[in-house]
């Protein structure tokens, strides 16, 4: 897959680009609210079916991740990132449209992701159609045991 919005390119992308997943997730999530994976949780389930990764790119350089699951006739999107360097360039957006094609292409019907209750990244979900769907109550923690509610959210496709 790969695929041009404006100045950012979408490639296809898998465990060989772990490292690169690393460092935005590294430099995107704000470590006192627990939401980054590990890097062998990364890689694991890359290597379950219907799993797949997509990098953003803008003049040549990863600012940008989707990883994305589809079992059946929905999907659920893992994780997105966006080096905070290259926000406001459209990454985001570019990355959630792509990853919604993606699974209509995959024959889903409908598609969920959570996210933390006070993430900016809420009026990007809405402005692409998802609908919150319920709340999951101290679903983050971080290390130093502070817990954080996470809001699910849906749209059809």
């Amino acid at each position: 897959m790969m695929a041009t919005t404006q100045m950012v390119e979408l490639v296809a992308a898998g465990a060989q680009d772990a490292d690169t997943v690393d460092r935005i997730m590294a430099a995107a999530f704000d470590p006192r609210y627990g939401e980054a994976w590990t890097r062998s949780q990364c890689v694991g389930i890359l290597a379950m079916p219907g799993v797949w990764l997509t990098i953003a790119r803008v003049d040549g350089r990863p600012v940008g991740f989707a990883l994305s699951r589809a079992i059946l006739d929905e999907a659920e999107l893992l994780l997105i990132a966006v080096d905070p360097a290259a926000r406001g360039r459209g990454v985001g957006a570019a990355l959630l449209r792509g990853t919604i094609a993606a699974a209509q292409d995959r024959g889903v019907g409908k598609m969920h992701l959570e996210v933390r209750a006070n993430n900016r990244a809420i009026a990007l979900y809405v402005g692409h159609g998802f609908a919150q769907a319920g709340v999951r109550k101290a679903y983050y923690r971080n290390r130093a045991g502070e817990a954080f509610d996470a809001h699910t959210y849906a749209r059809d496709i």
